[in-house]
């Protein structure tokens, strides 16, 4: 090949990828201003009429499935992530009563892909915090009647309820009538069901206590790692950084 096809192949190649790179930048520009846009919160409500939505609450886009939003409550500073479910009642359009069904306490975060359906009362108390796929709910399948298929018979309903402080872990089902205590931790993958006393680590399907803390006697059984020093009152996180920065040792030597 002569040598100035080499560069006019050249050039249309280094022509080709500058196209690819402002293309790709357009594209992530446009998600984010999308993201942002379409963002929920208290002053920017959309198309939404939550019964009540807090101070500093955001949900976040692309929004999952919501219905019966005059039912539901949702507390100050409240993370709700990407595609989370929140839906109260059976069905969009039914008339759930005077009484908010699904309430959310302040600070509560749900993960990505959660799920959280009520048409009994389901209450999240306050700082507890939801990974990934999350599901709660008050609803169950019935299966009583072995003459219709299971999805055309009524579900059997009951109140759930999740103390504050609390952490769910990713991929975990609470099933109705569960009550959490308060600070209880549920192992991923947990399926949870019937009552959880404060203070307690809970794994497994069905879920069971392996951990409890005990006011004479501690964790039990203990735990196998020390605790965090605490961080002290009134740290900013800028000096949290810059405290990281010198505990980081210089892998140069310097």
């Amino acid at each position: 090949m002569p040598k100035n096809e080499n560069v006019f192949s050249s050039a249309i190649a280094r022509g080709a990828a500058w196209r690819r790179r402002a293309a790709s930048r357009l594209v992530h520009r446009s998600w984010r201003w999308l993201q942002r846009a379409g963002a929920v919160t208290a002053e920017r409500p959309g198309t939404l009429r939550f019964g009540r939505i807090g101070e500093g609450t955001r949900l976040a886009f692309p929004l999952g499935t919501i219905f019966g939003e005059p039912w539901i409550h949702l507390g100050n500073h409240c993370v709700i992530g990407e595609q989370v479910t929140l839906a109260a009642g059976m069905m969009p359009g039914a008339d759930l009563g005077p009484d908010p069904v699904l309430r959310l306490g302040n600070g509560v975060v749900l993960g990505r892909g959660s799920h959280v359906v009520a048409s009994a009362p389901v209450v999240f108390g306050d700082d507890v915090f939801c990974g990934p796929y999350v599901y709660v709910t008050s609803d169950n399948h019935s299966y009583d009647d072995t003459t219709r298929p299971i999805g055309k018979q009524w579900p059997r309903t009951a109140p759930v309820e999740i103390g504050s402080g609390s952490w769910l872990g990713s991929g975990c089902v609470i099933l109705p009538g569960a009550r959490l205590g308060r600070n209880v931790v549920v192992a991923a993958g947990s399926v949870v069901r019937g009552e959880v006393p404060d203070f307690a680590v809970v794994a497994g399907a069905p879920a069971r206590v392996v951990r409890r803390w005990q006011p004479d006697a501690g964790w039990q059984p203990p735990l196998r790692t020390p605790a965090p020093i605490p961080i002290p009152e009134g740290i900013t996180p800028e000096q949290l950084l810059a405290l990281g920065e010198l505990e980081d040792p210089d892998p140069a030597g310097a």
